[in-house]
């Protein structure tokens, strides 16, 4: 692939739970009461008292081969910079097939503007010249990385390749570009 590959991974061995990153998220999309963009999951395994908890952050997962883009019928959904997963609420009718193929569940309806909206990898702020996500800005413990993978350079690049890591429904065969670090 041509350009950059964007990807975010969170480090579940850091993470605490803390949604800083949903409340950056909210204030930096003007993101609606009600809704979320992202939100955090808390896992517990194991059988007592050989317990362990991990948190994730998950939001849109910015699919290689996405399911909500194939079932937009009007454009809406589709790939943008970075192979991004984008939505364009100007085309949006709000039939909400996007939100039926996703199966992450991380698309929702504006309450304000009746279409779809969901996590966009912050593209707005990499469009200004910013290199961070408003998450990852935000994230007290450094635990999400947002980056290029076709640089292999770079500190999400670096941080797959050492550590070990899964992402979301693998079986899915959807590529999801949201990393977890173990």
């Amino acid at each position: 692939m041509k350009g950059p590959r964007y990807a975010m991974a969170v480090d579940t061995r850091t993470c605490v739970g803390c949604a800083a990153c949903v409340i950056g998220c909210k204030e930096e999309n003007a993101v609606p009461l009600g809704t979320t963009r992202d939100w955090i999951v808390t896992e517990t395994s194991g059988v007592y008292p050989a317990l362990a908890t991990q948190f994730r952050s998950e939001r849109c997962n910015h699919c290689a081969d996405a399911p909500c883009v194939r079932a937009c019928p009007t454009g809406s959904s589709h790939y943008g910079p970075g192979g991004t997963v984008q939505v364009n609420p100007a085309k949006c009718s709000g039939c909400k097939a996007c939100i039926t193929a996703c199966p992450y569940g991380a698309r929702y309806v504006d309450p304000r503007t009746h279409t779809v909206d969901k996590c966009s990898f912050c593209l707005h702020r990499l469009a200004s010249g910013k290199r961070t996500t408003s998450c990852q800005e935000i994230c007290p413990t450094a635990s999400i990385l947002f980056g290029d993978l076709s640089d292999p350079e770079s500190e999400i690049s670096r941080a797959l390749a050492r550590r070990t890591w899964t992402v979301l429904l693998p079986d899915a065969g959807t590529e999801p570009q949201h990393y977890f670090l173990k």
